[in-house]
């Protein structure tokens, strides 16, 4: 198996796309808006996908967290908020923020089975900064540590419970970024003391069964190299400062905070001890290239696969429409009380 998750270029797989991906045999797929047009047509495509491969139990991904990031869009599907919603509310009663954010998730999860989608980029666990770039702003579930590991750990149980995994992000910390990622690379200069607050909520949840890594420079840690491609920071802070072990994802390798050829990226990031490396783009000579370069998936690294998809081995499917709309009325309950 090629230790890395893919993009798809349309609504339907092309007969190059079936063809290489049956031969390099990828971790897994990501979805994108540029793939979805309704639900009977997205779930062809992941049946397509699943039917490739064989395995029910395939990781395929979205970034569906609400707000201004979610590629399943309105009429279609309900309208999700953003993380900061959930912070606002803890503000007034926190232990309802904490159950609104996990009855939330599940709806997402519950969507997202629907249509054969098995992995959610979601949580953010950044710790919200001020004068920071807005690539995070309201995507963060706030500024203060033990908020956001609370948020995060009710959305990782509410996804779980939807049949759906996780994937927190963006460690080992976005939350300080001076820039969005997707254009150029972000220089963090706070001191290793102060970035102990960026750490926090990865600390409280590191036993998230997935992870992704951001493309940011820690000069405090790594002054030359960007995390994902750092064996200092991927290998001393995340694995073990922070103590995740769970499957480690790269960010998208296409964006511009990172040098090189997309190829070249990933190589550099699986030597720096990330587990899958992420290419979005579905760009068929990039995707060749980095099947080429990577080095077969260790035994390590499947097992982490394998232990993190188990997780949703056991869920049932109910009546998605009824279900659905039994946890967007819980949710907004709870949040109508305190309104």
């Amino acid at each position: 198996m090629t230790p890395a998750v893919f993009g798809i270029s349309g609504l339907t797989l092309t007969a190059d796309e079936k063809a290489f991906f049956r031969d390099s045999d990828p971790a897994g797929y990501i979805i994108f808006g540029r793939n979805i047009e309704s639900k009977a047509q997205l779930r062809a495509l992941t049946d397509d996908l699943r039917t490739i491969h064989g395995r029910d139990d395939l990781a395929i991904l979205i970034d569906q967290e609400g707000g201004r990031v979610a590629r399943m869009q309105e009429p279609v599907w309900p309208k999700f908020p953003a993380g900061e919603v959930f912070d606002r509310l803890y503000d007034i009663a926190p232990a309802t923020a904490i159950e609104a954010a996990r009855i939330n998730a599940q709806a997402i999860a519950v969507s997202l089975r629907e249509v054969g989608i098995t992995v959610d980029c979601h949580p953010l666990l950044d710790v919200r900064q001020p004068d920071a770039n807005n690539v995070i702003g309201d995507r963060a579930l706030g500024s203060e540590p033990m908020r956001v590991a609370a948020l995060g750990r009710a959305i990782l149980d509410g996804l779980q419970r939807g049949g759906v995994v996780g994937v927190v992000k963006h460690l080992p910390g976005h939350g300080r970024t001076s820039v969005d990622t997707h254009k150029a690379l972000p220089t963090v200069t706070a001191s290793d003391e102060e970035l102990q607050l960026d750490l926090a909520p990865f600390q409280m949840l590191n036993h998230a069964p997935m992870g992704m890594t951001g493309h940011l420079l820690f000069t405090a840690w790594d002054a030359e190299t960007p995390s994902t491609l750092s064996k200092t920071v991927v290998q001393d802070i995340i694995r073990d400062r922070i103590g995740f072990d769970g499957l480690l994802f790269t960010d998208d390798l296409d964006m511009e905070a990172l040098s090189g050829t997309v190829p070249e990226r990933a190589e550099r990031a699986q030597a720096a001890g990330c587990d899958i490396a992420l290419n979005c783009w579905a760009k068929i000579d990039d995707m060749t290239g980095i099947a080429k370069r990577l080095a077969p998936m260790s035994e390590k690294t499947r097992q982490r696969l394998d232990q993190a998809m188990a997780t949703i081995a056991d869920t049932k499917d109910a009546a998605i429409d009824d279900e659905l709309a039994e946890l967007i009325d819980r949710r907004d309950g709870l949040m109508a009380a305190t309104a």
